[in-house]
């Protein structure tokens, strides 16, 4: 079993075509075909076959699949933590929600990272349904966010910071003052960030509990532009309590208070056992739960991405 037929499976499992496989590593048909058929002859399992309505796979087939993404992640990752070895770096791979990445992490990375002069720190964002997937198949080394509802007993969380998604209007707004009803808001225009685009965590979780029509819902790249969009006209925006402290003295804002109103939400930092994660994996989960660091995520606003390196996001809805 090599990485080259691993990577064919792979490739071939998650495209669902042999054609397409090939298209994207680059090679023949017939190579893919030849590393699909040498794993059938090793495990002597028919891994899949095909259909009318495309492939089917055998149990043996499915286990394959999920090993070869944890197996080649991990090569990939020994590749990359070699290399920056040899030039005397670390690095440490995160993956947050965008909340969290929006409005804490910009105030506690850039203290975790400055602790150590070889140490590199990569964000990317991300929904928290995918924190098992990033990390089992050893993409990230630490996911931040809410705990994804299934989450497998070897993974291991550690929350750290409680945190408070409240409803706010501008000023001038009709239901500013008001305890509004859920029919009322259900007619306005919301502006929202990309969490909202997720399937879990605090933000959609309200939209689904007030019932909130899609063709209500608009969709800005970030969160503090969606709050400078509801300063300015007549909207309805959810925010992070912490993050509006100022806007709501200032009287920018206004937060709508009455039943089903807000929403409290744990972040919790998820990873492989402890064991199997790089060492810088380990002392920022436990750094996380430090009185300091919970300093820096309330003290930090914005995105500032001046000592860290953010992975590339895009977020695409419809």
């Amino acid at each position: 079993m090599t990485p080259r037929q691993l990577r064919a499976f792979a490739a071939v499992v998650r495209l669902g075509s042999v054609k397409k496989a090939a298209a994207e590593l680059a090679v023949s048909e017939a190579a893919v075909s030849l590393h699909v058929g040498e794993l059938r002859k090793e495990f002597d399992d028919q891994l899949f076959t095909r259909t009318g309505s495309g492939l089917a796979f055998t149990p043996g087939g499915l286990r394959l699949a999920s090993r070869s993404a944890e197996m080649l992640g991990l090569q990939d990752r020994i590749r990359h933590e070699v290399t920056q070895a040899r030039q005397g770096r670390r690095l440490l791979r995160l993956a947050a929600s965008s909340l969290f990445a929006e409005y804490a992490a910009p105030g506690v990375i850039p203290l975790f990272a400055g602790r150590a002069n070889d140490l590199d720190v990569e964000l990317n964002a991300s929904g928290s349904e995918h924190f098992v997937e990033l990390l089992e198949s050893r993409s990230v080394d630490v996911a931040i966010g809410p705990a994804p509802s299934a989450l497998p007993g070897h993974l291991v969380r550690t929350p750290f910071l409680n945190y408070r998604v409240a409803m706010v209007v501008g000023p001038d707004h009709a239901l500013a003052g008001t305890t509004p009803r859920p029919n009322q808001l259900r007619e306005q225009t919301w502006f929202l960030g990309p969490s909202a685009t997720g399937a879990e965590g605090a933000v959609p979780a309200m939209l689904r509990r007030l019932e909130v029509p899609e063709d209500r819902q608009r969709i800005f790249q970030s969160h503090a532009a969606a709050l400078e969009e509801t300063k300015r006209h007549t909207g309805v925006a959810l925010a992070v309590s912490f993050s509006v402290a100022g806007d709501l003295a200032h009287g920018s804002l206004v937060e709508l208070r009455g039943p089903g109103l807000r929403f409290e939400g744990v972040w919790t930092a998820v990873t492989l056992p402890w064991h199997t994660v790089p060492a810088a994996a380990a002392e920022f989960t436990r750094f996380l739960t430090t009185p300091r660091a919970t300093q820096a995520m309330l003290r930090g606003a914005g995105v500032q991405l001046s000592r860290f390196r953010p992975a590339v996001h895009v977020t695409l809805w419809t």
